[in-house]
């Protein structure tokens, strides 16, 4: 890059930095007449609105003859028209696919894009457009090529860092403003914002200045409309997941009490064949107890016929020898 170009560059920076400070005492004020009170306006967190600064370079770029063509007031005005219409249009797009809200909408306003933008807003870009290119600029540069070299680069590299780090810290509160409104449990977008809108309003301070700058903050239907399939989607899954507990839980009741069947058959089967074995065996020891008894009674009445015997012959022979007796005793 040759030094007129890196001059120019950090002119066009200054320049930036310039016109969005501008744009943001502009917001201030209209806002100051609209709510009668003081409203930091603007995404980052600094005095300055970068919209109004990088609608102002991209015109002085393309239109104001500093690279590109020296254009009249008509072809002026009609630039500005549409190339910050077309940067509003895109920075709202953005910032509402971003952080799922319309930070600001024009639906009620006559001849508007989606609530975007609208004819009026256009019409004063054109206008403003024709001030900076032919009035604005030629004061501004005339004042920066005054500036010693080391001075405008110095200013240029520190607005540089400013605003990124303003840029970090603003998405990052940005990003916490999305997680509030994704977490808002509502079902339509007007609920919504009036929810979001109450809890920016019991935030800290940044994000209170958040809800300060942006008090028309709609949240877009299609961001409820998604969350709400996403509450539905987890209710589902959520849904799936219970019953497939429940079947999981019935097919292992179903597979103990089945474990527990046939433990319990077994355990039959095996008292039944241990009762059979008992009741054989019982019977066995009967039948062995019954023929020793009866074996033994056998013995006892032959032992007692043998006795009954053994007695009879003896008085048998008492007899006799009685009767002998009794013969001899008449003989004598």
């Amino acid at each position: 890059m040759n030094q007129e170009m890196l001059i120019l560059t950090a002119e066009l920076i200054i320049l930036f930095f310039a016109y969005s400070v501008a744009g943001w005492c502009m917001e201030v004020i209209l806002k100051y007449r609209q709510f009668h009170r003081f409203i930091n306006r603007g995404f980052l967190i600094g005095p300055y609105c970068p919209i109004y600064g990088s609608g102002a370079v991209v015109i002085t770029v393309v239109i104001g003859g500093t690279v590109g063509a020296d254009g009249g007031y008509l072809e002026t005005f009609l630039t500005a028209f549409v190339v910050c219409g077309a940067l509003e249009y895109a920075v709202s797009w953005y910032m509402e696919k971003m952080f799922h809200a319309r930070w600001w909408d024009y639906t009620g306003k006559p001849l508007n894009i989606r609530g975007r933008i609208w004819i009026g807003n256009l019409i004063l870009f054109g206008l403003g457009g024709v001030l900076i290119v032919k009035w604005m600029d030629p004061v501004l540069f005339g004042i920066l090529r005054r500036w010693p070299l080391r001075v405008l680069y110095t200013a240029a590299v520190l607005i540089i860092v400013l605003m990124v780090l303003d840029y970090v810290a603003s998405h990052v509160l940005f990003h916490m403003v999305r997680q509030e409104i994704d977490g808002v449990d509502a079902d339509n977008s007007e609920e919504v914002s009036l929810r979001v809108r109450a809890l920016l309003r019991s935030k800290s301070t940044l994000l209170r200045r958040i809800g300060d700058s942006y008090p028309n903050l709609k949240v877009s239907p299609e961001v409820v409309l998604a969350n709400l399939k996403k509450r539905q989607e987890k209710l589902r899954l959520a849904a799936q997941e219970h019953e497939r507990k429940i079947v999981e839980a019935v097919q292992q009741g179903q597979e103990q009490l089945a474990e527990t069947m046939r433990n319990a058959q077994e355990q039959l089967a095996e008292s039944v064949k241990n009762g059979k074995e008992q009741l054989v065996e019982s019977v066995k020891n009967s039948k062995e107890q019954l023929a020793e008894s009866v074996k033994n009674s056998k013995e006892q009445l032959a032992e007692s016929v043998k006795n009954v015997k053994e007695q009879m012959q003896v008085s048998g022979e008492e007899k006799k020898e009685k009767s002998d007796d009794v013969r001899n005793d008449r003989l004598k």
